[in-house]
């Protein structure tokens, strides 16, 4: 699949779904459509290639949807996942309730890289928006091996990184409260993951490679820390970068979903006190596979990690 740059209005299937793109690489509305879990299979699959098209797709007044209705429709875009560490909201199968009381997922990052099986995508709702602040933005990452320049492309096609959900938590959110330190420490890396994967992989779904990168990255492997940093700056920056990325600004019960392995994204920590609170459900996906077909690997075991450490 190409990721042509599409900027005017389109229906497409015979569900004719009204689909507005929003940038030119990343990013589009879909309006008219109800979500539930009763939705048709022929709108399913027309939201489904709108979404591998687009990476993200944003869906404004789905206030009807509940934490049930929530995962019946995500159900019919694939298996659910719960968090691997963070347990589903009581009575829920996998949903999974960001509050920003607890956590501000500010940085940015691929979901679940951390397990050598990461989410295929993930359907977010709002529920509690702040008046001012709040938006999520995304980036491209199929765009962003694209436009590697040739020399580069071939550098990154062989690197693998290691990831991992442990870090310095202190460190990279200088203005954490106690609670949200507690909360790290206790659930967040309740079970320790070390995961290798290659830095280009090759989507699932599509067949493009993209890179797969963001804060969960410890290093970069078979070279010195330097050169690690060095190299995950360098990509990070390109993955990143303004074109290349979409953004929205929440209302109370918008639904954005996107393809986790064509995409980073960060929630923008700019709200203060206000509270922020959305839900979300993930979609299960493959272990990771890079273009010379080496998969993805747990490192060590829960035991082993935590004593390293």
């Amino acid at each position: 699949m190409k990721s042509s740059a599409v900027t005017t209005s389109y229906r497409i299937s015979e569900d004719a779904l009204d689909v507005r793109p929003i940038t030119p690489a990343i990013g589009a509305e879909i309006h008219g459509v109800r979500l539930s879990g009763e939705l048709p299979a022929k709108t399913v699959a027309a939201i489904r290639d709108a979404l591998l098209r687009h990476r993200v797709v944003f869906f404004r007044g789905q206030g009807h949807l509940d934490d049930p209705e929530h995962q019946a429709f995500a159900r019919l875009l694939g298996p659910l996942v719960p968090h691997p560490t963070v347990p589903s909201l009581a009575g829920t199968e996998a949903v999974l309730e960001i509050d920003a009381e607890n956590a501000r997922a500010s940085r940015w990052h691929t979901d679940g890289t951390y397990v050598d099986a990461l989410p295929q995508f993930s359907v977010l709702r709002g529920l509690v928006i702040p008046p001012v602040g709040g938006d999520t933005v995304w980036a491209n990452t199929v765009a962003a091996y694209e436009t590697l320049p040739p020399l580069l492309r071939g550098l990154a096609d062989q690197l693998w990184a290691l990831h991992s959900n442990v870090f310095d938590y202190a460190a990279t959110r200088p203005n954490a409260t106690a609670r949200q330190v507690q909360l790290y420490e206790t659930v967040f890396k309740s079970t320790v993951y070390e995961t290798e994967h290659p830095v280009v992989q090759v989507h699932p779904l599509t067949g493009e490679r993209t890179i797969i990168l963001g804060s969960f990255v410890r290093r970069l492997l078979g070279v010195s820390s330097a050169e690690s940093a060095h190299l995950f700056a360098m990509l990070q920056e390109h993955v990143t970068q303004l074109e290349n990325t979409v953004r929205w600004r929440w209302s109370v019960g918008d639904v954005v979903i996107w393809d986790n392995r064509a995409t980073q994204h960060k929630a923008i920590d700019d709200y203060g006190e206000e509270r922020r609170i959305v839900r979300r459900v993930t979609i299960d996906g493959p272990i990771s596979v890079g273009i010379d077909g080496r998969h993805g690997k747990r490192r060590n075991s829960d035991a082993q990690v935590a004593a390293a450490a």
